[in-house]
């Protein structure tokens, strides 16, 4: 145990002496009150320390004691449903004990040392195990079965192992490693939240995440396994936005880090998720989330730990052959963290004051998401998605962050404030967002959702750069201008807009949207186009074709349940029919 003594307090950063036997990245206890802090840097016999507390009160001569091991998470039964801070301190736990507001020096280990929880082992006394192997399974919740695996360190032959009632300390099994060895096997481990967990190999993204967002799985589509980021201003809608996607894509788990966000945005979370019904199992969506979150109000030099902290977890998951999905709202006050604790290293500051290593920092959290063969004998496939929102100041993308985080990223959903403005959500700006998944994912929604899907979506993507193009001469020279066709083009670009593009998140039928039911709502858009089309060369008035009854029925079509919508969808497609035929000349005669 390395022991030394307080030499400078520059808030969350202090700097103590005889620390020359301590390790970097080793946890720390600092002054009286035993608070948590983490060597960042060391100078000879100094250390830097960032402390992920309160450090006031703290002053020179005060004992700084190293505990000679990593900032490291407990995984193991008992983390789905939680909500934890930064450095996974249970905040529930410590709610009940000493009230809403965090003490200093408070220390709750995050899993519960004495709920039991039923072991079903599937291995054997004698069995040969490695790294990944499953000993057996846990239900954890209603809908997470948890794998209790071999850690990735190990492997040896089971000596004993039992099913039945435990505590996630208890032994459930005594292993014998192959240096000859033996330690008993409990429900829990731990890993250090710095070292990405380890699998036997990575592979190429081939099925997209579904959100049930329109705009984003039409247009924009993130693969399994996959990382994106929500770059916008205040106020464009970008935690709305990671609160759809953490309630209603279908992955198995979310692990959702609310990182120096502001508190009442995490109520909301808190509030939401524990009465909203998962559509994919039925359950509260609560059973499948870990929450983490570190509010703006709490000490700053925590909201770094917090991203590795949730990404961890995220990564404990995914190797028992789960999908998961990792939220972090935001990167920005990440950022922001690591600026503040390298101005008081007095570190040679880059663009904007923020590190040099800014962008290898980002890097380090977006390429631990993917999708892998997990280690263990049974070749399970599991996949983190890595989904980041980054808050520019004044909605500036040419900031450090957002161009950080769009160098390591492959899809891009930049919020637009001109559209939240004008009231049209997600503010998703469809002529600059991007995704580079798009093409590898074209065979997955031609052969699982319609034939005609890649080239519908094509068709709207002309067809809104075409409007974006035709409103400017309609700026200059007013719409008159336009022939029939063009204004065509115009209606029924404002048709997806507003029909498609724009969503609910509030409404209990259009807050997610299935992809049967997406195909059909463009199906009906571009059949409108297509009919409007022909009755205009035809002789059909362009005027009475924007103003006919079928037009409301498209546009409220999205308010349809999915279990109705085809029925009524193809209603729709006949009236479309009927009603364009009536216009055109002497085509009523002709019926």
């Amino acid at each position: 145990m390395v022991e030394g003594k307080i030499v400078k307090v520059s808030g969350p950063l202090v700097v103590a002496e005889g620390m020359r036997a301590a390790n970097m990245f080793d946890v720390v206890r600092v002054g009286e009150q035993n608070l948590i802090g983490e060597i960042i840097e060391m100078h000879g016999d100094k250390a830097s320390i960032q402390v992920y507390e309160e450090t006031a009160g703290l002053g020179r001569g005060d004992r700084v004691v190293s505990t000679g091991a990593p900032l490291s998470v407990e995984l193991g039964p008992g983390l789905v449903t939680s909500i934890y801070d930064g450095i996974q301190r249970p905040l529930e736990v410590m709610r009940d004990k000493i009230g809403p507001n965090l003490a200093r020096g408070i220390d709750e280990p995050a899993l519960d040392r004495e709920k039991k929880w039923h072991f079903e082992a599937t291995k054997k006394p004698g069995d040969r195990v490695s790294a990944g192997d499953v000993y057996g399974y846990v239900q954890e919740t209603e809908v997470i079965r948890h794998k209790i695996m071999v850690h990735p360190k190990k492997s040896g032959t089971i000596i004993e192992i039992s099913s039945g009632d435990f505590t996630v300390t208890e032994p459930i099994g005594r292993l014998r490693l192959d240096d000859g060895s033996e330690e008993d096997i409990t429900l829990m481990q731990k890993w250090p939240v710095r070292v990405a967990r380890p699998y036997r190999e990575k592979l190429p993204p081939t099925e997209p995440m579904i959100t049930g967002q329109r705009t984003i799985d039409s247009f924009f589509p993130i693969a399994r396994g996959g990382t994106a980021c929500i770059p916008g201003p205040f106020g464009s809608g970008k935690t709305v936005t990671q609160h759809q996607l953490a309630k209603w894509s279908d992955v198995d788990l979310v692990v959702y880090i609310g990182c120096g966000e502001r508190g009442n945005e995490m109520t909301d979370v808190l509030r939401e998720f524990p009465e909203l019904i998962d559509p994919r199992t039925g359950k509260s969506l609560m059973q499948r989330t870990v929450l983490i979150a570190n509010t703006s109000d709490m000490p700053v030099a925590a909201r770094e730990a917090s991203v590795y902290t949730g990404i961890t977890i995220a990564e404990y998951y995914r190797d028992m052959g789960y999908a998961v999905a990792v939220i972090a709202d935001s990167t920005s006050r990440w950022a922001e963290a690591l600026r503040e604790m390298s101005g008081r290293l007095e570190e040679m500051p880059g663009e904007e004051g923020y590190p040099a290593y800014l962008t290898t920092r980002m890097a380090q959290f977006y390429e631990r998401a993917g999708k892998v063969v997990c280690l263990g004998e049974d070749g399970r496939q599991g996949a983190l998605s890595a989904i980041g929102a980054v808050s520019p100041q004044g909605g500036d993308f040419s900031e450090p962050v957002t161009q950080a985080t769009l160098r390591i990223v492959k899809v891009f959903w930049g919020l637009d404030s001109q559209l939240a403005y004008r009231r049209h959500f997600p503010a998703i700006n469809w002529l600059n967002s991007y995704s580079l998944y798009r093409d590898r994912l074209e065979s997955w929604f031609s052969e699982n959702v319609a034939a005609d899907w890649n080239n519908n979506i094509a068709r709207c993507m002309t067809l809104l750069q075409e409007e974006s193009r035709l409103s400017e001469i309609v700026r200059l020279v007013g719409i008159d201008a336009l022939s029939a066709d063009d204004r065509l083009t115009l209606e029924v670009a404002r048709s997806i807009r507003e029909d498609f593009l724009q969503q609910d998140a509030t409404s209990e039928v259009d807050s997610y949207c299935p992809l049967e039911k997406q195909h059909n709502l463009i199906r009906l858009i571009l059949t409108f186009e297509d009919k409007a089309h022909e009755a205009i060369q035809k002789g059909a008035d362009i005027q009475k074709l924007s103003e006919l009854p079928v037009r409301e029925k498209i546009g409220r079509a999205k308010d349809i349940p999915a279990e109705e919508h085809k029925a009524e969808y193809e209603k729709i497609e006949r009236m479309i029919t009927e009603e364009i035929e009536a216009l055109i000349p002497g085509g009523a005669e002709t019926e």
